[in-house]
C-alpha cells in the first residue's frame, strides 16, 4: 500500500504537469481554450445571473459639469455647450413625398457572408455584405481587424462602421435613426440594401437564450406576406422577418439604419431620406417618435421607448432631460420585465446613459452603471466605452488614480481608443 501511495503521489502531479504543458502547446490550446472559457462562463452565469442585476438611479447631481466630451468620434454627437434642461417642443413632422411602391421587391446579387467560425463577427460580416454589393473587394476578414481591434470585442458601434467606410473605401454612407417600414421599402425598391441594427433573442455562449444586439441587411419585402427578406449572418441568407417582428426588434436600437452608396447616387439617397436627410431634423424626429411610443407600448417595448427618448435627447444635448428618460427606463420599467427577457447587455451597444448622467453631474450613477455592465460580463470584460466613462466619472469625483487605470485598461482592449488617449494626454500620462 505504501508503494502504491508513493507511486500515486509521484504519478498524479506528473500527469497534472504534463497536462498543463500540453494545454499550452499552441495547436492544443487553440482547440481547448474556448471550450474551457465557455464552461467557466456557464458556471459564473449560473451562480450570478446578470438578469437579476437592476440599476437604481440616484437622481442626485453633484455639480453642473462644464467639461466637454473628448474630441473624438462617439456614438452620440459631441456637445458644443453646457446642455439646457428643457426638452424640445413637440413639432409637426413633415413626411417624405410618397412614392408609388411595388407590392414586392428583391435586390438580387447581395453576397451573403455568415459570422460563424469567428468570435462575434456580426458587424464585419454584415458590413462586408453591404460594401460588396457596390463592388468593394473584400470580405468579413478584411474589415474585421479594423472594426474589432480586440479579438473578443463584444460590440461594434455604427459610427465605427461609418468611420471605416469613410476612410477605407470610395463609397458614401447615410447613418440615421428613427427609421420605419416605409423607409426600408423605399430604399429596397430603389435598389439600395439597408443595414439595420436590432435586438433579438439568440443562444449565447452559456447556452442560454437571451437578448442581444444584432445587425442584418434588408434586401427585399413582400406586402402579400407582410415580411422583409434579409441577409442574416447568424441564421442564413434570404431570411424572412415579419413586419411586426421587424418593428419590435428594430425599436431596441432606435430604428438605426445605414445605407451605403456610390458618390454618384448622393442626390437619390437624399431624396429617399426625405426630411431625415437633415441630421438635426432626424434627431428631433427620433425624439417625437420615442415620445409617442412611450404611451403606445408596455413591458420591454416601453423600456426601449424610454431609452430611445433618452438617446434622442442626448443627441439634442438636453442631458438632464435625457437622464430623466433613462431613469424611467431603468428605474421604473426594467424591474417589471420578466428576468429571462431583460436586455441586460444594453450598455454593450449604446452609451447614451453615460453621456446623460455624466453631463448632468450624476457621477455616481455613471460609476454604478459601468460597474453593473462590466460585472455582468463576468469574463472578457472588454468594453472600452464603459472603462472610459467610469474613468471620466472617477476623474470628476477626484479619484485620478482610478481614472488613469480605467483609461489605460480601455486601451488594452482598443488600442489608440481616441477618448482615452485624449484624457491621458490631458493628464500628462502620455505625450
Amino acid at each position: 500500500m505504501k508503494k502504491l501511495a508513493l507511486s500515486l503521489a509521484v504519478f498524479l502531479p506528473l500527469c497534472l504537469l504534463l497536462s498543463v504543458l500540453a494545454y499550452n502547446i499552441p495547436p492544443i490550446h487553440d482547440r481547448l481554450a474556448w471550450r474551457i472559457d465557455d464552461e467557466v462562463l456557464r458556471i459564473r452565469y449560473a451562480l450570478h445571473p446578470p438578469e437579476k442585476v437592476i440599476f437604481v438611479p440616484q437622481e442626485t447631481a453633484l455639480a453642473t459639469p462644464t467639461r466637454l466630451p473628448s474630441p473624438t468620434p462617439t456614438e452620440e454627437p459631441a456637445a458644443s455647450a453646457v446642455p439646457t434642461h428643457a426638452a424640445p417642443s413637440p413639432t409637426v413632422l413633415p413626411t417624405a413625398t410618397p412614392l408609388p411602391l411595388p407590392a414586392q421587391a428583391l435586390i438580387q446579387n447581395v453576397p451573403y457572408e455568415d459570422q460563424h467560425g469567428r468570435y462575434n463577427y456580426c458587424a464585419p460580416s454584415n458590413l462586408a455584405m453591404e460594401l460588396s454589393f457596390w463592388g468593394w473587394q473584400g470580405n468579413r476578414d478584411t474589415v474585421g481587424p479594423y472594426l474589432k481591434p480586440d479579438a473578443k470585442d463584444k460590440n461594434v458601434m455604427p459610427y465605427e462602421m461609418v468611420d471605416y467606410i469613410q476612410n477605407h473605401t470610395d463609397l458614401h454612407v447615410a447613418y440615421r435613426i428613427a427609421g420605419d417600414l416605409e423607409l426600408l421599402k423605399r430604399f429596397v425598391a430603389a435598389g439600395f440594401p439597408v443595414l439595420i441594427e436590432k435586438g433579438t433573442y439568440l443562444t449565447d455562449l452559456t447556452g442560454v437564450v437571451s437578448w442581444m444586439g444584432h445587425y442584418e441587411v434588408v434586401i427585399g419585402y413582400d406586402d402579400s406576406g407582410s415580411f422583409f427578406i434579409t441577409q442574416d449572418s447568424y441564421i442564413g441568407p434570404n431570411y424572412k422577418v415579419s413586419y411586426d417582428e421587424m418593428v419590435t426588434n428594430w425599436r431596441a436600437f432606435d430604428y438605426t439604419y445605414l445605407v451605403v452608396y456610390p458618390p454618384a447616387k448622393e442626390d437619390e439617397v437624399m431624396r429617399l431620406l426625405g426630411p431625415d436627410a437633415d441630421q438635426s431634423y432626424n434627431n428631433r424626429h427620433a425624439y417625437e417618435k420615442a415620445s409617442q411610443e412611450i404611451y403606445q407600448t408596455s413591458g420591454i417595448d416601453q423600456f426601449f421607448a424610454w431609452f430611445n427618448r433618452g438617446s434622442s435627447l442626448v443627441a439634442l444635448q438636453d442631458y438632464a432631460g435625457a437622464a430623466k428618460a433613462y431613469d424611467q427606463a431603468f428605474g421604473t420599467v426594467y424591474p417589471t420585465i420578466p428576468e429571462k427577457k431583460r436586455p441586460w447587455r444594453m450598455l454593450w451597444y449604446q452609451t447614451g446613459p453615460y453621456f446623460a448622467y455624466f453631463y448632468s453631474g450624476r457621477y455616481y450613477d455613471v460609476v454604478t452603471l459601468a460597474n453593473n455592465t462590466l460585472d455582468a460580463m463576468q469574463s472578457d470584460k472588454n468594453l472600452e466605452e464603459s472603462y472610459y466613462w467610469r474613468g471620466m466619472a472617477e476623474l470628476a469625483l477626484g479619484d485620478q488614480k482610478s481614472a488613469v487605470e480605467d483609461f489605460q485598461t480601455s486601451l488594452k482592449f482598443h488600442k489608440d481608443f481616441g477618448p482615452s488617449v485624449y484624457e491621458l494626454k490631458q493628464l500628462g500620462i502620455v505625450s
